[in-house]
């Protein structure tokens, strides 16, 4: 018996990096603090929870619109066009389980076996199995750290080959906490138009921005709205991870395809929490906004303690919930800093080789997982490990 089919089996495996080998520690008793998980830590808003109950109890439990409900689909529709210059119709959304779910179905619609996906690198790693899956082939367009993981054009260009399909595009950007500037962004736009591709957008933390940024959606850039896949959710901002609630925006002629998949995956998402996410919406935002006022306080004290220990340096993100510092003074590969720190100080971190080689040198640090007091003890049990790196090193 064959088993499994060659696109399970050609997909590389995509591990859950640290948190795995956490899991182990754990299991021991250990005391980690975790600041591996892009999750977090506040509760989701009590109105939310309120408005999927209520819908709950009225009775909305039965089968609902494929696309999602048609009054959570206005509603994303009208803060499309407040928030993001988007003007788009209820039928150009396509309510999905999380952004997950909603980058599986456009690349499954989209990418056909042999086409090339570009990824900016450091990347995001989870989207590449769904693109081996759809049969697509991942290409790494590295950015420079030295040029703080700008937008290059060149380097993205000098890739694009005859079997390019899309460019993979996630701003604000996981892991390097960059904010993209309109002109990065125009410069993307222009490539897409001058080689006829199609982009990704992932902007799951478009809502985590700071010290008075400007998210950009590059499907709001003249012309890009018919070929751009915005990808979206309620995940970070709203404290919604486990509810698994996102949404897929995208031209009227992409939607039956991206529907041929979502009907056929979860037929649609689960319909009394789709009253949440409108809650969500259309509800109070002061409970968002003091979240990420105090994801700001996190990042600044982050921030400021790494770049207080010896051979870190650590730049201030723009926006999400990372800190990606640079650790290369250590002489030690980013996956032995993560490794040792996990075993000496039970702090949980990432190396930013997870994120593709261009990652190398650094940890990804999240802020976002853990409580402010929490994180200041992380601090300090890595202050000590990196004044004993720096003292083992001279």
């Amino acid at each position: 018996m064959k088993w499994p089919a060659n696109r399970i089996s050609a997909s590389s495996p995509k591990s859950f990096g640290m948190y795995e080998k956490a899991a182990k520690l754990a299991a021991g008793g250990a005391d980690l603090i975790h600041l591996e998980v892009g999750m977090p830590s506040f509760d989701t808003p009590q109105n939310i929870k309120d408005a999927t109950i209520a819908a709950l109890q009225r009775g909305e439990v039965h089968y609902g619109d494929f696309r999602g409900n048609i009054a959570l689909r206005r509603a994303i529709a009208k803060r499309l066009a407040e928030h993001n210059a988007m003007q788009v119709g209820e039928n150009e959304i396509v309510v999905t389980n999380g952004l997950t779910h909603a980058s599986y179905a456009v690349f499954m619609a989209a990418v056909d076996p042999g086409d090339e996906v570009i990824l900016l690198s450091p990347h995001y790693p989870q989207h590449i199995n769904k693109i081996e899956l759809a049969g697509g082939k991942v290409v790494l367009a590295p950015l420079d750290a030295k040029n703080n993981f700008a937008i290059d054009p060149a380097a993205i260009e000098a890739r694009i080959t005859p079997k390019t399909r899309m460019i993979c595009l996630v701003n604000p950007a996981n892991p390097t906490g960059r904010v993209y500037s309109r002109g990065e962004l125009q410069v993307l736009a222009d490539l897409a138009s001058k080689h006829d591709l199609l982009i990704l957008s992932d902007e799951v933390y478009e809502q985590i921005v700071y010290d008075g940024g400007e998210h950009i959606s590059i499907a709001s850039l003249p012309g890009m709205a018919e070929r751009t896949f915005s990808l979206f959710a309620f995940t970070k901002a709203y404290a919604m991870d486990g509810w698994r609630i996102g949404y897929v925006v995208a031209h009227e002629k992409f939607i039956p395809a991206i529907l041929k998949i979502t009907m056929n995956d979860v037929a649609h998402v689960n319909v009394f929490i789709q009253e949440g996410a409108r809650e969500a919406l259309e509800g109070p935002q002061d409970r968002i906004a003091a979240m990420v006022d105090e994801d700001k306080r996190r990042r600044d004290l982050v921030v400021r303690r790494m770049n207080q220990m010896s051979g870190v340096i650590c730049d201030v993100p723009e926006g999400t919930i990372y800190a990606f510092p640079d650790i290369s003074a250590t002489g030690k590969s980013a996956q032995t800093v993560a490794d040792e720190i996990l075993e000496k100080c039970h702090v949980v971190t990432e190396a930013g080789t997870f994120y593709g080689a261009a990652g190398e040198g650094r940890l990804r640090v999240c802020f976002g997982a853990e409580p402010y007091e929490r994180i200041d003890v992380a601090l300090d049990r890595m202050a000590r490990y990196f004044a004993d790196a720096s003292t083992s090193s001279a």
